[in-house]
């Protein structure tokens, strides 16, 4: 499992005046707002059929709503980096800026360093770091990025105000996340309405938000910033290589991943289930009707 790690959080006794902690906070909490954070849940893991993913991802495909803001010489911090194909990418483009890529993974960073050695960019940097307590200086960045990571936190508002913190006076601080609730595909297939409940349940139960997306710009407003642009993209799979890929992954994934795990292991569903969901994928990928895309919501915020 993948943990972001942990906040300290004031405990206040009720009736001291004190506000209620904001939405997206991950805070459900009574009275006196005693409240013990426990450590994220990664629901994907890093099985290769989420490498797999994570690899093809590019500033152009997963990133161009930040291309107006990126400006050579920037120094950018990359939250949740994985194995760092985005970040190697943001690199190239605020060259000679610092870029640094951050993920609680060791075993994930260590991948990323691998690449950045590969890349010779020599002002890019990967380490492990936790979103909730960023090991940088206030004001020590002019963009943070951030992509498919609030969607598995179950405090995505403090996050958020952590990136406020250390990016500069008239920085950008960019979330992209996706809305699996929004994921339109044809043909129909109970089993793929199977597979979009059932990962809803899970990360119902990692305390995170699937339809993050949505809600991006409200978590902004309650982060505090007082610019926020929200826009949306997608990824679509419509022809067969695109299909074949798509397809393939997510039975996988549905199969060998983290996500499987998990659904076995809260007792939401049962090696058969997972079975027949990952050959409804199959399924999907092979017919020539067969259209998925994934809507993505994205925000810009500034102070």
């Amino acid at each position: 499992m993948k943990h972001y790690g942990e906040i300290c959080l004031i405990v206040n006794d009720a009736g001291s005046g004190a506000p209620p902690p904001p939405p997206g906070s991950g805070a459900d909490w009574g009275p006196g707002w005693h409240h013990d954070p426990m450590p994220d849940t990664y629901t994907h893991g890093h099985h290769e059929s989420v490498l797999r993913s994570h690899t093809w991802r590019t500033v152009d495909n997963s990133a161009a709503y930040l291309l107006d803001a990126l400006a050579p010489g920037q120094d950018l911090l990359d939250i949740g980096c994985g194995p760092g194909t985005i970040t190697a990418d943001l690199a190239t483009r605020v060259a000679p800026g610092r870029v640094v890529g951050i993920d609680v993974s060791e075993e994930i960073v260590t991948q990323a360093q691998d690449l950045a050695a590969r890349s010779g960019l020599s002002h890019l940097s990967f380490t492990t770091g936790d979103v909730y307590a960023l090991d940088f200086d206030d004001a020590s960045f002019d963009i943070v990025h951030a992509h498919q990571v609030l969607q598995h936190l179950s405090r995505p508002v403090d996050a958020l105000i952590e990136m406020r913190r250390v990016v500069r006076p008239g920085g950008v601080v960019a979330v992209r996340d996706g809305d699996f609730a929004a994921y339109p595909w044809a043909p129909a297939d109970p089993l793929l309405d199977r597979w979009l409940d059932l990962y809803h349940e899970v990360t119902r139960h990692n305390g995170a938000e699937a339809d993050a997306g949505r809600h991006l710009l409200g978590w902004a407003h309650a982060a505090g910033f007082s610019e926020v642009v929200a826009t949306s993209s997608t990824w679509t799979f419509a022809d067969a290589e695109r299909r074949k890929w798509w397809g393939e992954l997510w039975a996988d994934r549905v199969r060998l991943s983290a996500f499987a795990d998990q659904a076995l292991a809260y007792g939401l569903s049962n090696r058969a289930e997972l079975e027949d969901i990952a050959q409804a994928w199959l399924r999907w990928a092979a017919s020539p009707d067969g259209f998925f895309a994934v809507v993505h919501g994205e925000v810009l915020a500034r102070d």
